[in-house]
Parts: structure tokens; sequence; C-alpha cells
């Protein structure tokens, strides 16, 4: 049976509860919980640890953020903590999470329309990419992609980097922008820049 979502008006006030595939059936405003996880290399580097998504789920093959997931019906944001434990075998308490506050997110695939209230956060982690244990049901492999890099790269400057990776073909893999899932509000450029801010130090930061 599919889930159920709690949906919501264009004022995000809680309209009804409905199944998951009617929702994105509908486009129905619903909620999700989004967490990039951030560190630093021993050299001191900053990055950001994305997942690479199998290929038969939703945005196949492509980059994605460090841990997401849906929201059902009745839970808060609390609840979405569980992801970070599903996906990364993470063990975060929820005030270890640094908020970013809410994001609006619309998508169109084919019939399948996407949209989103997503509550955003950092989660500061150093770990090593072998020490992750991953969903492998539904990640294909885990990547670092270092901050100034991917500047570099969605400002165009340069048309791929090198990446060290795990659970792919090679130990570093190449990315290109062409990896990453769409977004209409340059949502990974966003997230850069407040990863920026956040390892120089600044507290005030808003999505």
């Amino acid at each position: 049976m599919s889930e159920l979502f709690d949906i919501y008006d264009e004022a995000l006030n809680h309209i009804g509860v409905k199944r998951r595939d009617l929702v994105h059936r509908d486009g129905n405003w619903h909620q999700v919980f989004h967490c990039w996880v951030i560190g630093r290399e021993a050299n001191g580097n900053p990055y950001l640890l994305l997942q690479k998504r199998r290929d038969y789920l939703d945005y196949p093959n492509k980059i994605d953020i460090s841990a997401a997931g849906h929201l059902a019906a009745g839970e808060t944001v609390r609840d979405g903590l569980r992801e970070l434990e599903e996906e990364l075998g993470l063990g975060v308490a929820f005030e270890d999470l640094i908020p970013l506050g809410r994001r609006v997110g619309i998508s169109r695939i084919d019939n399948f329309v996407d949209c989103q209230i997503c509550h955003v956060f950092f989660y500061e982690c150093d770990r090593s990419l072998e020490e992750y244990n991953y969903r492998r049901e539904e990640i294909a492999g885990l990547i670092k992609l270092r901050i100034d890099e991917a500047f570099q790269l969605f400002s165009g400057a340069v048309d791929s980097v090198a990446a060290p990776a795990i659970g792919l073909d090679a130990a570093h893999v190449t990315i290109t922008r062409d990896d990453f899932i769409k977004s209409t509000d340059n949502y990974l450029m966003k997230i850069l820049v407040l990863a920026q801010r956040f390892f120089a130090g600044e507290k005030e930061l808003w999505i």
C-alpha cells in the first residue's frame, strides 16, 4: 500500500492526507527532509558528501543530496533524522544538525510532479568514505566533492572534476554538471555558498 503524506496549500496550511502516488500525480505540496553532510579533508579542504542514485530509481544514476526522504502523514521534522541512519548508517542526534531553514522545490518528469516543502540541514562529519554503511539498495556509491572544485564546476570555469568515491567503478570518478539533478533555483550552488560560509565561521545560515 502506498504511503500517506500530509498535504498543504500554497500558504503551507495543512489541507489533508493523501496517498504518495496521488500526491505526485496531482502535484500536491508535501514535506521532505534534506541533510547535506559536510566535512574537511585531512589537509583542511571542505567538501560535500553526495550519493549517486541507483539506475532503477527516480532520477536514475544522478548525484543527489547526502540523505533525504519524505515525511509521512503525522510525522515531524525530527522524524526525518532516520534518513541519515537508513541511508548512511549515521546515528545522529537532532540537536547535532545545523538548520538551514526551508526550501520550496518543484520538478516534473512526465506525469510525476514533485512539489516539496524541504526542511534543510547540514551535518558535519569527517569520517572516511569507507566508514559509511550506506544503503546499497538505493545508493550506487558515495562521492566526496570538494567545495572549491564544485564552485569551479558550476561556475563553468571547468567542465569536469575528479572526486574520491566508493562503490563506483574507481576510487575517483569524473563528475560533470549533467551528472546532477537539475533544479530551477540553483539549489546546489546555494548549498555550496552556505557551506563556504559555515566553514568561514558564520552562524546565521539560511537557504
